[in-house]
């Protein structure tokens, strides 16, 4: 395929993408997290372009405001998985998918369901699902998902988010910078998208699973020792659910890699694609 892609439609949604990149490179779709947007990825995506790879970001469902349901259910991992689908046809498809945080239980969720769409995978932070819920029960994991609970509640979690000192509070523990930080005011907090992006944790009791598959693509996981919102348990059971060629990378820093660790995030696509 040689044609920009501006947008594309799912579900009656609108999701306008950033095609950048050489045209004849290979495909990397990337996919972001909470609470970011799709420029959580600019520095990863300038250095794959050096790279001679074409590069595929958008604003996920929530996030673009052409694409902001109503409801939870409207944000349950097989729409999810849904929109990234309908990108990847766009494209002709398969693609390598990359993703961080959310983007990363998207990227698991849609190796596993439509294992025809991947022909790489590179998942940062978060790991494969099973390994996830897996590790709640025998470590400390569960602690640090405390805020998922939080999430769950009405209100409460956009009320807090709203008021700058606590947002910025909460924030920094996780190793955010001030500039990330007030993107997140801006992109997330003022232009709505905070209760859509909240509806991505208030769904999970909604997924199928077939989100729980192991993976068959060859997968990279990234994680950083100083994550304070995933351990080590987590990384550790990872390899249980990729059948495909797997390696895990281990490196300090905050749970941010995009915008921390471009280099070292780049290295790892292009590793991964090379093999």
């Amino acid at each position: 395929m040689t044609d920009r892609i501006h947008e594309f439609s799912n579900d009656g949604l609108t999701f306008p993408v950033t095609d950048e990149g050489p045209l004849d490179g290979d495909v990397v779709v990337l996919l972001h997290g909470f609470p970011q947007t799709s420029t959580s990825w600019n520095a990863v995506c300038d250095r794959l372009h050096a790279e001679g790879y074409r590069t595929l970001t958008f604003d996920q469902r929530g996030y673009a405001p052409t694409a902001r349901p109503r409801g939870r259910r409207a944000y349950r991992m097989s729409r999810l998985v849904s929109d990234v689908a309908a990108l990847v046809g766009a494209t002709g498809g398969p693609v390598h998918l990359v993703g961080h945080d959310w983007g990363a239980a998207v990227a698991w969720s849609t190796a596993a369901g439509r294992p025809d769409l991947v022909r790489s995978l590179v998942a940062v932070s978060v790991p494969h699902p099973r390994a996830f819920l897996g590790s709640m029960l025998i470590s400390s994991q569960i602690l640090r998902s405390y805020y998922i609970g939080l999430f769950q509640l009405p209100w409460l979690p956009e009320f807090a988010c709203r008021r700058p000192r606590l947002l910025a509070r909460m924030l920094s523990g996780t190793g955010m910078t001030p500039e990330q930080i007030a993107a997140v005011r801006t992109e997330i907090v003022d232009r709505a998208a905070l209760t859509p992006s909240l509806n991505w944790y208030r769904a999970m009791p909604f997924s199928h699973p077939r989100y729980l598959r192991p993976v068959e693509a060859p997968t990279t996981y990234v994680w950083t020792t100083g994550d304070t919102a995933l351990g080590r348990r987590g990384a550790t059971m990872c390899s249980r659910y990729v059948t495909g060629p797997y390696r895990l990378d281990v490196a300090g820093g905050s749970h941010w890699v995009p915008e921390e660790q471009p280099d070292l995030l780049t290295r790892a696509i292009v590793d991964r694609i090379s093999s």
